[in-house]
């Protein structure tokens, strides 16, 4: 999770804020102006969208952040237009053109025989435009320099990749995809498939995890409601417990939520067999998360200072 800079000022905001990122900004760049509108102490975004891209980024504030490596890899879900023909430096159109080609005359069964070749698990290979490191460096810092470096390919699944539409040079595409998944390469991946490459024009998020495109807020309106003073905005946000909702619940009467807060594992009569957990103690509400051992019993894995 990417976190706002700065020293530890401002007020202990606590929970989540599902933006709809603009496209023309960075994630960090929104996260440190959603950071000084709320006033708040700590905040962090969580999976980063090119300034290309818009739609749903999940902002935790205060003891929220705690939970976003669950949102980071929660799947994800999103709507892309490819242009056929074109493929980029960049995989996207924020880079220059490396090659245009004719695109053949694809039919409908073309299109949906090349997709269909990348639902399920597949591998992909990081495009060198990535925030991933080699030998301590951002990909994207190496690329700029006009370094390349071998990357080794990654397994990510596809749980959904539907056409919307084709029109001409133009693929609009819904995809719904596994942690760790690029769009741009997914895009150059099918255009090599077809024959003639592709890259990405527009990439939408509409999902993460929980949040759907309903959770999503405008920045001009959250803009709008800062003039009131930092404290309305917390009406925008959602609760802590709102990131792990699809997860089961198990609640722990006070005696045995005392013992689960000295991090010692717990038996919970009727609680799930196996997975992740959402734990509430009948005073305080929802305390935080946890994972079911093989003997059965509960261990805490992120909890919270209050409920």
């Amino acid at each position: 999770m990417a976190r706002a800079s700065g020293r530890s000022r401002g007020r202990a905001v606590n929970g989540i804020l599902v933006l709809d990122k603009p496209v023309g900004m960075g994630s960090n760049e929104v996260l440190q102006r959603i950071k000084r509108l709320y006033r708040a102490r700590k905040a962090g975004h969580t999976g980063s969208l090119d300034r290309l891209a818009s739609g749903l980024l999940p902002i935790c504030f205060g003891e929220a952040t705690k939970l976003s490596g669950y949102l980071l890899n929660a799947d994800k879900h999103y709507v892309a237009t490819f242009l056929l023909g074109v493929t980029t430096s960049t995989g996207d159109a924020e880079g220059e053109v490396v090659s245009r080609r004719p695109v053949p005359d694809l039919t409908e069964s073309a299109i949906e025989r090349a997709v269909k070749r990348f639902r399920g698990e597949i591998e992909q290979i990081p495009p060198m435009h990535s925030a991933l490191k080699h030998k301590g460096r951002r990909l994207y810092q190496l690329a700029h320099e006009g370094i390349v470096v071998e990357r080794q390919p990654r397994r990510v699944t596809i749980h959904r990749f539907d056409v919307r539409r084709a029109e001409g040079e133009r693929i609009e595409v819904e995809v719904l995809c596994s942690k760790g998944t690029y769009i741009r390469t997914l895009a150059e991946d099918l255009g090599t498939e077809l024959g003639c490459g592709a890259s990405v024009v527009a990439l939408r998020r509409i999902g993460a995890g929980p949040f759907v495109a309903g959770d999503m807020i405008e920045l001009p309106t959250i803009e709008s409601m800062a003039s009131k003073g930092p404290g309305s905005l917390d009406a925008l946000l959602q609760s802590m417990e709102a990131a792990v909702s699809q997860w089961p619940s198990v609640r722990l009467p006070e005696g045995v939520a005392f013992y689960l807060r000295k991090g010692q594992p717990v038996l919970v009569p009727h609680s799930p067999t196996e997975g992740w957990v959402r734990i509430h103690s009948e005073r305080a509400g929802f305390i935080g998360v946890g994972e079911v051992l093989d003997d059965g019993r509960i261990a805490p894995r992120r909890l919270f200072v209050s409920g």
